[in-house]
Parts: C-alpha cells; sequence; structure tokens
C-alpha cells in the first residue's frame, strides 16, 4: 500500500469519527430542547394561541398570593389589598326657594299687590289700573264689569274649564270697580247694616281690591246663590273653584276663619287673581291669605 492510499484511509476514519460525535452532539441538544419545552407548557409558562406560542400570561392571582412557577427566580414582596374608593354620588341641590320678592306687593300694577284695611291703594282716590279689558262676549257678565288684561284671559280660561270638567258655567258678578263706584257700593252696606257691620263685607273706598282690577265675584247659572252668606260654598262651582282656582292664578282672598287676618266675612265668591306662580305656592304650602304667605301684619280694621 503506497503512503498516498494510507493517508487518504486515515483522512476518511477522521471525517467518520468526527462526522458521529457532531450528530451525537446534535441529537444531545434537540433532546434536551423537547425536554425543555414540555416543561414550559407543563408548569403554564408557554400556552398555544393563534397557532403559535405564546409569552406567558399575566397572573391571574390576586396581590399577595403565592407566586407561579415563573415568579420564582424573582419573587416579589406582598402588597396588601387596598379597596377601591366608594362612589359617592352628588348630592341632589334642593329646589330653588320660592322668591317673594320677585314682584312688588305695594305697586297697584303688580298681580301681587296686597290691599287691606291697613294698606291702601296708592294714590287710590284717582287710580285706574293701565290696562282694563272688557269679558269675551261667551263669559255671563250680566253688569259688564271689565278686569286686567291678563286677569280676565286667565278668568276666560278658568271659566272653560270649569265648564268642560264639572258641566256648570260660571258668572263674573262683579270685577273692576271705580273709586266712586266703591263710594256708592260701601254708602249702601253702611245703610243696611251700619259701618261694623259694612266694614265686614265692604272695602272703604281706597280700600277695595275691586279697584285693582283683578278681584272677581263669582257665581254660577245654576245655584241661585248670591254674594251673600256661604250659599255658593256649598255648590259644585264654589267646590270646584275652591280646590281649582290656584291652577289658573286664583286665590280665595277671604277664606273660612280667616277673619282675624284679613277683616272680612267668609266670602266664598270673591276670588283675586295673583298669577299661577303665587297661587301654585300659597296651595302647595297650605298658606291661605297674602297676608300670612307675606309676613304681613293682619288687618281686622281700619287704622285708626
Amino acid at each position: 500500500m503506497s503512503r498516498t492510499t494510507e493517508r487518504m484511509r486515515r483522512e476518511r476514519a477522521r471525517r467518520t469519527r468526527r462526522n458521529r460525535a457532531i450528530a451525537a452532539a446534535v441529537a444531545t441538544l434537540v433532546v434536551a430542547a423537547v425536554v425543555a419545552t414540555g416543561t414550559l407548557f407543563a408548569t403554564g409558562v408557554w400556552g398555544f394561541g393563534g397557532g403559535a406560542l405564546d409569552a406567558a400570561p399575566v397572573s391571574s392571582t390576586r396581590v399577595g398570593a403565592s407566586a407561579t412557577p415563573s415568579d420564582t427566580a424573582t419573587p416579589s414582596a406582598s402588597v396588601p389589598d387596598i379597596p377601591a374608593p366608594a362612589f359617592t354620588p352628588e348630592p341632589t341641590p334642593p329646589p330653588a326657594a320660592f322668591d317673594k320678592a320677585a314682584l312688588s306687593i305695594d305697586d297697584p300694577t303688580s298681580p301681587w299687590v296686597v290691599v287691606n284695611k291697613l294698606r291702601p291703594l296708592q294714590n287710590g282716590a284717582d287710580y285706574v289700573p293701565p290696562d282694563l279689558v272688557d269679558l269675551p262676549a261667551d263669559m255671563p257678565n250680566p253688569n259688564g264689569y271689565q278686569m286686567r288684561a291678563d286677569a280676565a284671559a286667565s278668568l276666560e280660561e278658568m271659566f272653560h274649564a270649569a265648564l268642560n270638567e264639572i258641566g256648570v258655567q260660571l258668572v263674573a258678578q262683579s270685577g273692576y270697580r271705580s273709586y266712586s263706584v266703591q263710594v256708592s257700593a260701601y254708602d249702601y252696606y253702611v245703610n243696611q247694616l251700619g259701618t261694623a257691620g259694612a266694614d265686614l263685607t265692604s272695602a272703604r273706598p281706597g280700600y277695595s281690591e275691586h279697584q285693582t282690577g283683578m278681584a272677581m265675584d263669582i257665581l254660577d247659572t245654576v245655584s241661585g246663590c248670591s254674594t251673600d252668606g256661604r250659599c255658593f260654598a256649598d255648590t259644585t262651582a264654589g267646590q270646584w273653584l275652591a280646590a281649582n282656582a290656584y291652577r289658573f292664578g286664583w286665590v280665595l282672598r277671604y277664606p273660612d276663619g280667616s277673619t282675624p287676618v284679613t277683616g272680612y266675612e267668609f266670602e266664598p265668591w270673591h276670588y283675586r287673581w295673583v298669577g299661577v306662580p303665587l297661587a301654585t305656592e300659597m296651595h302647595t304650602t297650605g298658606v291661605s291669605t297674602l297676608e300670612e304667605f307675606f309676613g304681613l301684619p293682619a288687618a281686622p280694621d281700619y287704622a285708626p
């Protein structure tokens, strides 16, 4: 055998041994990788998702619970549970208080003007409301009285409501009276009842709500009652008005039992227009007289 042939044989032998060693090393690495991968899946560090290996999910254990196997290398400190702050709703603000100073109680043109035995009309002998109107033709008005425009419109609405709701036609018995007309009316009662009796049922000139153009004596066409005594209070119309007039801005001005405050006997027919806001507030609070609502002195008698 030549030297060349011997060298070639030895070279092939070395390559064979080297290839076997490489193959053995590769096989060892593959086995180790398979074992490691199985361990990661078994412990939940790796998982399948979307067809590929995903990163380990965030642990769902509570703060302070024992760590998962993936945490063992760098354990974290235990953190105490911190409750979330309780939700406190915003408090509901209280409804705005009724503004008793929104309108004047002294100006005779104001719907809230208070006229009584201690509070005469300003310039009463000469005062005439600025916007008097005739009442609509479909409203019974036997004496042809006028009213302030807003009061007249509200009165018409109330009359229609009464007719629709209880089937009774109301009557506008007595509305605006001038100073001179009130002179005649008061003198009539003085002649009939004397001064003391007249003062319980009729205002002296300059002290009458009728001169404001915002008061109306209301009767009906079916009961036969007049502006005298308690008769109208017991009628269907009288009871409907007492319960519903506030809806249209009217108040029963001289209620039963209020003579020590108003100075007048019970007049179930005498209604005064003050507007819906004030009438509703008085109805809601149960305050029956303007004097009491506005904190005014009682007016049972005229000042000396």
